[in-house]
């Protein structure tokens, strides 16, 4: 019997984990699972099936237990009617405490409820001592296993969701985000984005998501161009390259015995030897 790798998402807009099937062979999208994970038995619902899943991970891929019942949908909905105050008591208790710079942003019981999750920020770097916060939530809650986790800024932010920084009704990271990309500077650079910070930076303070998303397009665009101050040569004479535009193909050259004009980049060609050849494309 073929091995059947499942997707399997525990939030709507959750990170996809891989799990096998097992004995369950008729699995469907949108079919509710339980599983073991690292925070307890947790019910999910798949989101993919695996086609070709590749070499499996270190110790092999997790087996699915079960198939959720209506029953277990009940029981989830009914551990996630308490996590709001779950979050009430450990807000009070953490001002008690005194914890400043520490806010709670959310809990969540595993599908058993016997382990329970408090996830929190913090404003500064260092490490916040939450001993006596766990033990109190502990007591409060007794006898689930109480942790305390910490999360990133922009955890933070696909967490409360909201509008986004361009103004879109949803953010992008609680619409169809499931996993963040590394986001550099550089990424703003290529697509000749303003490097204000109020056009680059999220609600999270983080540099936009959004940054990624075109940021191969633009790469591979522009290594068919001139840089920015190369000398090319034009139908209409030699100038220097002033901007580009890179989805377009077209390139703005200073030409001073006639000004500013701008061409396509197969009508100029490079005044120097370069890596870059007539056309304006790189070898």
């Amino acid at each position: 019997m073929p091995q059947l790798i499942v997707g399997v998402r525990f939030n709507p807009i959750g990170k996809i984990y891989h799990f096998d099937s097992g004995k369950i062979t008729d699995l469907t999208l949108g079919d509710y699972v339980v599983v073991e994970t690292s925070r307890g038995k947790q019910l999910g619902q798949v989101s993919q099936i695996i086609s070709d899943p590749g070499n499996p991970p270190e110790g092999g891929w997790k087996l699915i237990e079960r198939r959720a019942t209506p029953r277990d949908l009940v029981t989830r909905q009914s551990w996630q009617s308490k996590e709001p105050e779950v979050v009430d008591f450990t807000r009070q208790r953490s001002k008690e405490l005194r914890l400043n710079g520490v806010k709670i942003i959310s809990s969540e019981y595993s599908f058993d409820g016997n382990r329970l999750t408090v996830f929190f920020s913090t404003e500064t770097e260092e490490k916040a001592d939450l001993k006596s916060l766990r033990q109190d939530v502990q007591r409060r809650f007794a006898p689930v296993q109480v942790d305390l986790r910490q999360i990133g800024p922009r955890d933070v932010s696909k967490s409360i969701c909201g509008i986004g920084a361009c103004g879109l009704e949803k953010r992008c990271c609680c619409q169809f985000l499931s996993e963040f990309s590394s986001i550099s500077i550089r990424m703003a650079k290529e697509q000749g984005i303003s490097l204000t910070p109020g056009e680059i930076t999220g609600m999270c303070g983080r540099l936009r998501c959004c940054l990624a998303y075109e940021f191969e397009q633009y790469s591979e665009a522009r290594s068919h161009l001139p840089k920015r101050n190369k000398e090319v040569v034009t139908p209409a004479g030699t100038g220097k390259v002033i901007d580009i535009r890179p989805l377009q193909e077209m390139v703005t050259v200073d030409i001073p015995e006639i000004g500013v004009r701008e061409f396509h980049a197969s009508e100029i060609t490079f005044t120097s030897q370069t890596e870059e050849k007539s056309g304006a494309k790189r070898n």
